[in-house]
Protein backbone atom coordinates (compact mmCIF):
# COMPACT_ATOMS: atom_id res chain seq x y z
CA UNK A 1 0.00 0.00 0.00
CA UNK A 2 1.18 2.86 -0.98
CA UNK A 3 1.27 6.26 1.76
CA UNK A 4 -0.18 9.87 0.37
CA UNK A 5 2.23 12.41 1.08
CA UNK A 6 1.70 16.04 1.44
CA UNK A 7 3.57 18.88 1.18
CA UNK A 8 4.48 20.39 4.57
CA UNK A 9 4.80 24.07 5.04
CA UNK A 10 8.02 24.15 6.41
CA UNK A 11 9.71 22.20 3.84
CA UNK A 12 8.92 24.70 0.85
CA UNK A 13 11.97 26.03 -1.31
CA UNK A 14 10.08 29.02 -3.30
CA UNK A 15 11.99 29.21 -6.17
CA UNK A 16 12.43 32.34 -9.19
CA UNK A 17 11.04 32.66 -12.20
CA UNK A 18 11.06 35.28 -15.15
CA UNK A 19 9.79 35.31 -18.54
CA UNK A 20 9.19 37.77 -21.28
CA UNK A 21 5.83 38.74 -22.39
CA UNK A 22 6.93 39.83 -26.01
CA UNK A 23 5.09 38.49 -28.56
CA UNK A 24 3.30 36.18 -26.03
CA UNK A 25 -0.45 35.93 -25.88
CA UNK A 26 -2.25 36.90 -22.68
CA UNK A 27 -4.19 33.65 -21.97
CA UNK A 28 -1.44 31.12 -22.31
CA UNK A 29 1.21 33.06 -20.50
CA UNK A 30 -1.01 33.99 -17.37
CA UNK A 31 -2.53 30.07 -17.09
CA UNK A 32 1.57 29.20 -16.85
CA UNK A 33 2.15 32.22 -14.59
CA UNK A 34 -0.76 31.26 -12.17
CA UNK A 35 0.33 27.22 -12.03
CA UNK A 36 3.41 28.37 -10.95
CA UNK A 37 2.69 31.01 -8.48
CA UNK A 38 -0.25 28.33 -6.83
CA UNK A 39 2.81 25.51 -6.86
CA UNK A 40 0.42 23.30 -9.50
CA UNK A 41 3.84 22.57 -11.78
CA UNK A 42 5.43 20.38 -8.30
CA UNK A 43 4.59 17.07 -8.10
CA UNK A 44 4.20 17.90 -4.33
CA UNK A 45 1.06 19.95 -5.27
CA UNK A 46 -1.52 20.23 -2.47
CA UNK A 47 -4.66 22.21 -2.46
CA UNK A 48 -4.20 23.66 1.47
CA UNK A 49 -0.34 24.48 1.68
CA UNK A 50 0.91 27.85 -0.96
CA UNK A 51 3.85 25.80 -2.46
CA UNK A 52 4.10 28.10 -5.27
CA UNK A 53 7.19 30.66 -6.70
CA UNK A 54 8.10 33.81 -7.37
CA UNK A 55 7.68 35.03 -10.87
CA UNK A 56 9.12 37.93 -12.52
CA UNK A 57 7.43 39.19 -15.80
CA UNK A 58 9.09 41.49 -18.24
CA UNK A 59 7.92 43.28 -21.48
CA UNK A 60 4.49 43.82 -20.08
CA UNK A 61 3.47 46.12 -23.13
CA UNK A 62 4.40 43.93 -25.52
CA UNK A 63 2.02 40.73 -24.31
CA UNK A 64 -0.41 40.14 -27.73
CA UNK A 65 -4.23 39.69 -27.56
CA UNK A 66 -6.14 37.76 -30.19
CA UNK A 67 -8.92 38.66 -32.44
CA UNK A 68 -10.35 41.96 -31.65
CA UNK A 69 -9.62 41.97 -27.89
CA UNK A 70 -7.41 45.18 -27.59
CA UNK A 71 -10.77 47.45 -28.19
CA UNK A 72 -13.58 45.35 -27.91
CA UNK A 73 -12.48 43.85 -24.19
CA UNK A 74 -13.56 45.63 -21.33
CA UNK A 75 -12.93 46.04 -17.97
CA UNK A 76 -15.13 46.91 -15.41
CA UNK A 77 -14.40 48.24 -11.82
CA UNK A 78 -16.51 49.72 -9.00
CA UNK A 79 -15.89 52.37 -6.66
CA UNK A 80 -18.62 51.24 -4.28
CA UNK A 81 -20.78 53.98 -4.73
CA UNK A 82 -23.67 54.55 -6.52
CA UNK A 83 -23.41 55.01 -10.50
CA UNK A 84 -19.26 54.14 -9.39
CA UNK A 85 -18.76 51.81 -12.12
CA UNK A 86 -16.00 52.56 -14.76
CA UNK A 87 -14.77 50.60 -18.05
CA UNK A 88 -11.69 51.00 -19.45
CA UNK A 89 -10.58 48.92 -22.71
CA UNK A 90 -7.19 47.42 -23.19
CA UNK A 91 -6.25 49.64 -25.30
CA UNK A 92 -6.75 52.24 -22.36
CA UNK A 93 -5.14 50.43 -20.27
CA UNK A 94 -2.04 49.67 -22.05
CA UNK A 95 -1.09 53.13 -22.86
CA UNK A 96 -1.13 53.61 -19.04
CA UNK A 97 0.02 50.87 -16.89
CA UNK A 98 0.39 47.71 -19.33
CA UNK A 99 1.41 45.82 -16.46
CA UNK A 100 -1.97 45.83 -15.11
CA UNK A 101 -3.12 43.54 -17.90
CA UNK A 102 -1.04 40.68 -16.94
CA UNK A 103 -1.85 41.47 -13.43
CA UNK A 104 -5.37 41.18 -14.02
CA UNK A 105 -5.90 38.22 -16.01
CA UNK A 106 -3.70 36.50 -13.34
CA UNK A 107 -5.64 37.38 -10.68
CA UNK A 108 -8.53 36.32 -11.99
CA UNK A 109 -6.85 32.75 -12.27
CA UNK A 110 -6.01 32.16 -8.49
CA UNK A 111 -8.37 31.22 -5.75
CA UNK A 112 -10.32 34.19 -4.38
CA UNK A 113 -9.42 33.13 -1.08
CA UNK A 114 -6.71 34.76 1.32
CA UNK A 115 -4.10 32.13 0.05
CA UNK A 116 -5.03 33.20 -3.36
CA UNK A 117 -4.11 36.74 -2.50
CA UNK A 118 -0.66 35.77 -1.26
CA UNK A 119 0.06 34.28 -3.99
CA UNK A 120 -0.56 37.04 -6.10
CA UNK A 121 1.71 39.73 -4.09
CA UNK A 122 4.53 37.32 -5.05
CA UNK A 123 3.96 38.30 -8.92
CA UNK A 124 6.17 41.04 -10.30
CA UNK A 125 5.60 42.41 -13.37
CA UNK A 126 7.58 45.34 -15.38
CA UNK A 127 7.15 47.31 -18.22
CA UNK A 128 10.59 47.40 -19.59
CA UNK A 129 13.04 44.45 -19.69
CA UNK A 130 14.69 45.69 -16.75
CA UNK A 131 13.85 44.79 -13.37
CA UNK A 132 15.37 44.82 -9.82
CA UNK A 133 15.36 40.85 -8.57
CA UNK A 134 18.50 39.81 -10.58
CA UNK A 135 20.03 39.09 -7.10
CA UNK A 136 17.48 35.87 -6.72
CA UNK A 137 18.68 34.59 -10.35
CA UNK A 138 15.13 33.60 -11.91
CA UNK A 139 15.48 31.05 -13.68
CA UNK A 140 13.25 30.69 -17.42
CA UNK A 141 9.73 29.80 -16.49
Amino acid sequence: MHQTTFAQPAAIQRRWHITSAKGQVLGKLAVRIANALSGRDKASWSPSVDAGAFVVVTDAEAVVLTGKKETDKTYRFHSGYMGGITELNVATIRASHPERIIELAVKRMLAKTIQGRHQLKRLKVYKGSAHPHAGAKPAPL
